[in-house]
C-alpha cells in the first residue's frame, strides 16, 4: 500500500480518532491545522484542542490561524505540500484556493448520512428529530457548506436509549474507519464520487441555549427525543417553583387526561402530562448551582405538588 502525504484539519475530540487512523495507518501527517486555544473554566485557564493535544503527542507540527482568507494559511499549506487534506469537524469554512491546493482536494469526514443533517450539529439534530439511524460520510469538498459529492457512507442504529452523547462517541470511531477505506480506495484509484440529492437535505444548526425550554403541547416521545438530543449541552429544561430545571433523562410513561405541562405524580416519579395524552417521566435532572440527581432525590429536597403547571 502506498502512503500518503496529508494535512489534517479538525478540532475537538469527535476529530481525534481520524488523526490517529491516519497516524496508525502509516501516513505521512506532515501538518494539522486547529482552532486557536481558549479560555476554559472558572479560572479561564487557555487550553489546547484536544486535537492540537494528539498533534503534539505524535510530534507533529500544528498551526492555529484565526482566518482562512488572509493568504496565511495558504502559504503554510503550499510550503507542507502536501497530496491531500483531510478536515473533520475543523470549524472553519475553506475558501476555495485552498480546496484546489492539494493535487486530490480536501476531503471531509462528516457525521451524518448525507445529504441529510448538512451543517453543524449533525449528531444532536438526528436525535431531536427522532431518526432510528444516522452515520458519517466522506465527502470530496467544495465551496459548499456539506455539499460535495459523497465517497463512502457507512450507518449506525440509534436506540430510544441514545443520546447526542453515545452517538457522537460511536461515529466519532465510526469516522476513523471511514476515513481509513476513504484513503485506501483513493490510493487505489476505485473511489465512485456520488453527487448529493439536495432536495434530500436538512439543514442541521448550531445548538444554542433559546433550544433548552421543553414545550410540553408536544408529544411525550418529541420531547424525550429532544431531552436525548441536547444531552449533554445545552440540556433541556423546564421551570420549577420559579427555578430552572435541566432534564437529563426522561421516558415515555403512563396515559393521561390532564392537561400539556400538569406535574401528574410526585414521590417516587416525576411525571409531567404531554400534549399527546400521554406522560413523561423524568428520570436525571439538575437544579441551578447543583450537580446532577435523580428526580426521586430531587424532590426529597424541594417540595412539588401534584396538579402544578410547569411553563
Amino acid at each position: 500500500m502506498r502512503f500518503m502525504r496529508i494535512v489534517f484539519m479538525g478540532t475537538p475530540d469527535f476529530a481525534v480518532p481520524c488523526l490517529d487512523r491516519l497516524v496508525s495507518d502509516g501516513h505521512e501527517v506532515v501538518g494539522v491545522f486547529t482552532q486557536p486555544d481558549k479560555p476554559k473554566g472558572r479560572g479561564n485557564k487557555m487550553t489546547m484542542p484536544p486535537v492540537k493535544e494528539k498533534a503534539l503527542e505524535y510530534g507533529i507540527e500544528v498551526f492555529q490561524p484565526r482566518s482562512m482568507r488572509d493568504g496565511e494559511a495558504l502559504e503554510i499549506l503550499k510550503r507542507l505540500n502536501p497530496e491531500l487534506v483531510v478536515v473533520t469537524a475543523f470549524g472553519k469554512i475553506l475558501p476555495a484556493e485552498i480546496l484546489n491546493e492539494p493535487k486530490y482536494g480536501c476531503i471531509n469526514i462528516h457525521a451524518s448520512l448525507l445529504p441529510r443533517y448538512r451543517g453543524a450539529a449533525p449528531i444532536q439534530w438526528s436525535v431531536i428529530n427522532g431518526e432510528s439511524e444516522t452515520g458519517v460520510t466522506s465527502m470530496q469538498m467544495d465551496v459548499g457548506l456539506d455539499t460535495g459529492d459523497m465517497l463512502i457512507s457507512e450507518s449506525v442504529p440509534i436506540s430510544q436509549e441514545d443520546t447526542a452523547e453515545t452517538v457522537h462517541d460511536r461515529l466519532s470511531v465510526l469516522g476513523g474507519e471511514v476515513l481509513s477505506k476513504t484513503v485506501d480506495a483513493l490510493i487505489k484509484g476505485e473511489l465512485q464520487p456520488k453527487k448529493q440529492d439536495d432536495s434530500a437535505s436538512n439543514y442541521a444548526p448550531v445548538l444554542t441555549k433559546e433550544l433548552s425550554p421543553i414545550d410540553f403541547t408536544q408529544s411525550a416521545q418529541s420531547i424525550h427525543n429532544k431531552i436525548r438530543g441536547l444531552y449533554p449541552w445545552p440540556s433541556a429544561s423546564t421551570v420549577i417553583n420559579d427555578k430552572r430545571l435541566k432534564i437529563h433523562s426522561a421516558r415515555v410513561a403512563e396515559d393521561t387526561t390532564e392537561k400539556p405541562g400538569t406535574v401528574v405524580s410526585v414521590g417516587d416519579r416525576l411525571t409531567v402530562s404531554c400534549g399527546d395524552g400521554k406522560c413523561i417521566e423524568f428520570l436525571t435532572v439538575q437544579a441551578e448551582g447543583k450537580k446532577a440527581m435523580s428526580a426521586q432525590d430531587y424532590m426529597r429536597g424541594n417540595r412539588i405538588e401534584k396538579g402544578t403547571v410547569l411553563s
